[in-house]
């Protein structure tokens, strides 16, 4: 058996001191949405709660699906590295970036080479960079395959955007990793699936994405972005792919949104009959510490599941 940790929405802070010239751009919208929202409700002591419980479970690899920083500033960048260092080695732990780590143009590139370690495919250990992914790790009898939905773009936008050369290398690998008999994880930030997220925050290239599901396949699809625990199915070419998404890593109780969370996935079983399950933990409100909130089997698929969706006391 696999055990899989994921997590996603870190948004490490504070943020440091900025330049004129820094907040001349679209992170002077960022910088007052983090004054006046995020900074009340993202924590790093939560983010230290969720990891030193997900230790304690000993996952064979920790997944990290994007948004590691806010504005994507140098110091930023820098700070997440250091953190991902103390999360697990290069090799234990598989990064894919997000919207918020391509904040403006250029800093994608700056992110991939800083945290190039975390997303380097079997075989590449070189400086990553953005036109590198999708890329492929194989543990175990699982293939983790990272896919990055980041791009730059205008103030009030949170977009995301899977292109064509990524579908057609997406599909390659599938196909390699199903020859293999490994169980097939893909990694991606936006959610790809349509009316998951708003439209400014939505992911151009869904139904790309879905034809490379109908007819490569997966066993699993994870993602964060909308900071919500989110069960959705897509058809695919072997029967439906489960798509998990999942609170953010550095929420504190008390906001609109579910409080920190981390999903823990067992995979067991072999090809054509593996079996899933998951485990989600996490802070609750009228709770102490990290506890386990929901478990569900999701391959062999359970009848009329489509969406987990986080009760009322739980978003508080």
């Amino acid at each position: 058996m696999l055990r899989l940790a994921h997590l996603s929405d870190v948004h490490l802070g504070p943020l440091p001191d900025m330049s004129y010239r820094e907040l001349a751009s679209k992170r002077i919208t960022g910088y007052i949405n983090w004054q006046r929202n995020r900074k009340a409700n993202l924590h790093d002591q939560v983010i230290g709660m969720l990891l030193d419980d997900m230790k304690a479970r000993a996952p064979d690899h920790i997944a990290v699906t994007g948004d590691l920083v806010n504005l994507a500033l140098d110091a930023e960048v820098e700070v997440a590295r250091q953190w991902l260092e103390e999360v697990g080695h290069g090799d234990d732990v598989s990064v894919v970036p997000g919207n918020h780590d391509a904040y403006v143009p250029g800093a994608l590139d700056k992110a991939c080479r800083a945290w190039g370690k975390w997303m380097w495919g079997d075989g590449k250990a070189q400086p990553a960079h953005r036109g590198a992914f999708p890329y492929m790790r194989v543990r175990g009898d699982m293939a983790i395959i990272g896919v990055s939905s980041a791009r730059a773009t205008a103030p009030f936008m949170a977009s995301g955007y899977f292109g064509s050369t990524q579908a057609r290398r997406l599909g390659r690998m599938l196909d390699e990793a199903k020859t293999k008999g490994l169980c097939r994880v893909i990694l991606i930030h936006h959610p790809p699936v349509r009316g998951a997220a708003p439209q400014h925050k939505r992911l151009y290239g869904i139904g790309r994405f879905k034809k490379v599901m109908l007819r490569h396949g997966a066993e699993l699809v994870l993602h964060g972005h909308t900071h919500l625990p989110s069960l959705y199915w897509l058809d695919g070419r072997d029967g439906r792919v489960p798509v998990l998404g999942v609170a953010a890593a550095g929420q504190a109780i008390g906001g609109s949104k579910p409080a920190a969370q981390y999903n823990l996935i067992e995979i067991d079983g072999g090809p054509d009959s593996w079996g899933v399950r998951v485990q989600r933990r996490g802070l609750m409100y009228g709770h102490e510490g990290v506890r386990e909130i929901v478990a569900q089997t999701l391959l062999p698929a359970e009848e009329g599941a489509q969406k987990l969706i986080a009760s009322r006391s739980q978003a508080k």
